[in-house]
C-alpha cells in the first residue's frame, strides 16, 4: 500500500507530525531550566488534574505516568526541590497527600508555551464550530485509540 495515497495514512502521519513537533517543543522548554521530559509530562498530568477539579496524590500521578512508588516520589521530591510543585495534606483524609503545582511553575510554563499555545488558538479561528467538534472528536478518539494500545502493551509485557 501506497501511504502517500491513502488519506486515512496521511491524516495519521500529520497527526505524529504534530505529536513530534510538540515533543520537540516540550524537550525545548525542558533542557532550558533543567527538567526531565518525566518532569514536563508529571507537570501537564497535575496541571491537567487541576483544571478538571481532580485530586492529585503521588500514586495517581505514578499511574499516570507509568512509574513505580519509589520514582513517583524520586519525581514529585525532584518537582519539589525544583520548586515547581508541594504538598500539602489533603484536608478530608490527613493521611494522604496532595500534589498542588506552585505559581511559580504555571508562570515558567506560560512563559515558554504562551505563545505557542496563543497562536494556536489564532489558528482556531479559521474553522467553524463543526469543524471544530469534529476536530475534537477526532483528536479524542485518537487519544483514547493510543491510551488503550498503550494499555495493551502494558499487559503483553512479560
Amino acid at each position: 500500500m501506497d501511504d502517500e495515497r491513502e488519506p486515512d495514512l496521511q491524516l495519521i502521519h500529520l497527526l505524529r507530525a504534530v505529536t513530534v513537533e510538540l515533543d520537540l517543543f516540550a524537550a525545548e522548554f525542558a533542557s532550558r531550566h533543567g527538567l526531565h521530559a518525566t518532569d514536563v509530562r508529571a507537570l501537564i498530568h497535575l496541571l491537567d488534574a487541576g483544571r478538571a477539579g481532580r485530586t492529585a496524590t503521588p500514586g495517581w500521578l505514578g499511574a499516570q505516568l507509568g512509574l513505580n512508588s519509589a520514582s513517583a516520589t524520586a519525581l514529585v521530591d525532584r518537582l519539589e526541590r525544583l520548586g515547581l510543585v508541594r504538598r500539602e495534606r489533603d484536608t478530608r483524609d490527613r493521611r494522604r497527600v496532595v500534589l498542588v503545582v506552585r505559581d511559580e511553575a504555571v508562570s515558567l510554563g506560560w512563559s515558554f508555551f504562551g505563545p505557542l499555545i496563543q497562536e494556536m488558538v489564532g489558528a482556531l479561528g479559521s474553522f467553524d464550530e463543526q469543524e471544530l467538534a469534529t476536530v475534537r472528536r477526532f483528536l479524542a478518539a485518537m487519544r483514547d485509540v493510543t491510551a488503550a494500545g498503550r494499555r495493551a502493551q502494558r499487559q503483553d509485557e512479560p
